[in-house]
């Protein structure tokens, strides 16, 4: 087992993190009789070896052939997790540019290569299955391993098994140079298009469509059929898919491309498994959070699983609803009827029906949600997250609860029956975060939130709380012009958030001066962010004495800094023929798709500029009516930031300046 291995000078390899010199020891303790720190051991190793991949380092190739002999080995209790750890590097092998393989790899996996052909043979199904995944993802060619596959298939018994050997199959058949084999191989697996077992002709549509795109539209009723089947469960077994029906919803929507609904419409039909109706609903949320156009199909189809018999499934109905907000504000009224259903799902949180019901009236601007908000904001026990959580814009749809004050963001429409749920929450808060983010709203609202200035007012006599206080007074204006003299207090004081003070002070009716010094100085020290460029714009004209700072971070590396630099310009002195361009150079590539945050911002002040932003609106005429969604963010977040992105360009378009 560990010939060879004392002859390897293990300290002058590498890994992922650092030299290899401790690899012999973990190897050892993969092969010991202990299966829980074989485990432990395994991972650690595929941790060192692998990582995040992006390289093959030189203690993999090194690693490799004792890997190997432990994976053959009947007696090591890792052997699947070691044969995973091939897996991943035999793939990456594949892909990496030469400058990142290992010169040592290449020999070490011909090495291997014949080991793990016989690992076909292992008396142990997964071992077999094991040992077909690897050979599916890496880089040899068809010729070299198609001779072995096909003879295993003529052999193989175990279901599960033969899936894996028919994925693996369609892989190496693509594989060049095939050899003699290729052409067998892919008679056969069209072959099994007519094979009895449904998930058998399941596995001959993803082998074969790589190389006939067309299959999957083909061949819909057969794919229907099979991941509908109870029999999708094997799926679980195998080692390259290892997912029961939500997964093999996903994995097998991949076969087809664009916003075509067809398949996913076929999937929301009645089937009495709860686990097929929450799967087609995941599958919902993975095109609409991609697309605009499956919308219309789709809509009446998740608005009938809102009375469905399961939790989660009435749950992520609701939440799909809530995503699509304003376009599913025809069914406000079966949204309103679930307000009361109290059902839990099985997550930590523990949300429930009623809870993304409240969030989706919210998202429709219904006033049914104002009860339930009021509730919560007195305290009421809660399964909306504490805090705001970002996820990644990928094609799963994370389905989500925001946080309360992300809800009553959406609320600036009644923020009078609210209010006085705020102010009572403002006098008793204990919980800083709680009291920021409440505060945060208020700002957001803007003037409609006068009613909680005496509450806010109290808050600046506290050193702890005055910042939260602050901040929601300048965002309410003039109306808090009662709390001037305590924010000019504030704004002598020595500290990193005088600068809010003086803030404040002026946004609630006091004089530009200390705004003005406050924030002058931050740009002259270079130590400003761009929401401090972004208040220096609300000084307009005062702000004039900074133009040729201002004008010259137009052109920083920062897009933020480029973009809030620009307003500020603007806003400052009226130059458009500095600002205009440095904004449109921001949104230039939102008119290919590719959307940033920062574009947002550009949009808004781009819309101030009248006929100086004509050419931004010419470049975006076509945006509005762009399919895919404009987003960064996954879950309901990126559905909030399409429809600001579109408002925003509407805005631009009309009434703005004429293309």
């Amino acid at each position: 087992m560990w010939v060879g291995m004392d002859a390897v000078d293990w300290a002058g390899l590498q890994h992922n993190y650092g030299s290899a010199e401790g690899i012999p020891g973990l190897l050892r303790r993969c092969g010991g009789l202990d299966p829980d720190d074989a485990e432990d051991a395994s991972s650690e190793l595929l941790n060192l070896l692998f990582h995040q991949g992006g390289w093959i380092c030189s203690a993999a190739s090194a690693a490799l052939p004792f890997v190997m002999r432990l994976a053959a080995a009947p007696q090591v209790p890792s052997r699947c997790a070691l044969l995973e750890l091939v897996a991943v590097l035999a793939s990456e092998a594949g892909r990496v540019e030469a400058r990142f393989l290992d010169s040592g790899w290449v020999p070490a996996w011909e090495q291997a290569l014949p080991e793990l052909l016989g690992l076909l043979d292992d008396p142990e199904p997964e071992i077999r299955r094991a040992a077909a995944d690897v050979l599916g993802g890496c880089d040899s060619p068809g010729e070299a391993i198609l001779p072995a596959l096909l003879r295993c298939w003529e052999a193989e018994e175990d279901l599960a098994t033969r899936l894996e050997l028919v994925l693996c199959l369609g892989q190496a058949a693509l594989r060049a140079p095939v050899g003699g084999h290729g052409a067998a191989a892919l008679d056969m697996l069209h072959g099994l298009l007519d094979a009895p077992h449904a998930q058998i002709r399941l596995a001959a549509v993803h082998a074969l469509t790589p190389n006939d795109p067309g299959l999957p539209a083909r061949r819909l009723d057969l794919i229907l059929e099979a991941v509908r089947d109870p029999t999708v469960e094997l799926w679980r077994h195998t080692s390259s898919i290892q997912t029961g029906v939500l997964g093999v919803h996903y994995w097998t929507a991949g076969l087809f491309t664009g916003p075509a609904p067809t398949f996913t419409l076929d999937l929301l039909a009645d089937h009495h498994d709860d686990e097929q109706r929450i799967g087609a609903l995941a599958q919902a949320g993975t095109l609409l959070s991609q697309w605009h156009s499956p919308t219309a199909a789709l809509l009446p189809r998740l608005v009938a699983r809102l009375d469905d018999p399961d939790t989660e499934v009435r749950f992520r109905a609701a939440e799909l609803l809530a995503c699509l907000g304003p376009a599913a504000n025809a069914h406000a009224d079966e949204v309103a009827a679930l307000l009361s259903d109290t059902a839990a799902r099985t997550t930590h949180k523990r949300q429930t029906v009623g809870e993304a019901a409240l969030w989706a009236l919210a998202r429709m601007n219904d006033p049914r949600c104002l009860p339930g908000l009021i509730e919560l904001i007195a305290g009421a026990r809660s399964g909306f997250a504490s805090t705001s959580a970002h996820y990644p814009a990928t094609d799963l749809h994370h389905v989500t609860l925001p946080a309360l004050h992300e809800v009553l963001g959406h609320l600036p429409d009644h923020a009078e029956p609210l209010l006085p749920s705020i102010c009572g929450r403002l006098d008793t808060a204990t919980d800083d975060c709680l009291l920021n983010r409440l505060c945060d709203v208020l700002a957001d609202w803007g003037p409609v939130a006068k009613a909680a200035v005496p509450q806010l007012t109290g808050l600046l006599e506290d050193d702890r709380t005055w910042m939260a206080g602050a901040t929601a007074l300048a965002g309410i204006g003039s109306a808090g012009n009662e709390a001037r003299e305590l924010l000019l207090s504030r704004s002598h004081d020595a500290g990193p958030h005088a600068e809010l003070a003086a803030w404040a002070y002026w946004r609630v009716g006091g004089e530009p001066g200390p705004a003005l010094d406050a924030l002058g100085h931050s740009i002259e020290e270079r130590s400003f962010c761009h929401p401090a460029l972004r208040k220096l714009a609300g000084l307009g004209p005062h702000a004039a004495p900074y133009a040729d700072r201002l004008r010259a971070l137009t052109a920083d590396t920062d897009p933020w800094t480029r973009v809030e630099a620009a307003h500020a310009l603007w806003a400052a002195t009226g130059d458009t023929e500095t600002a205009a361009p440095a904004l449109t150079t921001a949104v230039t590539d939102l008119a290919e798709g590719t959307y940033l945050p920062v574009m947002l911002p550009a949009l808004d002040h781009l819309a101030k500029l009248g006929h100086a932003a004509r050419p931004a609106a010419h470049l975006l005429r076509e945006v509005p009516a762009r399919d895919q969604r404009l987003r960064t963010g996954g879950g309901w977040r990126g559905f909030v930031q399409d429809e600001n992105i579109r408002t925003a360009v509407r805005e631009l378009l009309s009434p703005g300046p004429s293309v």
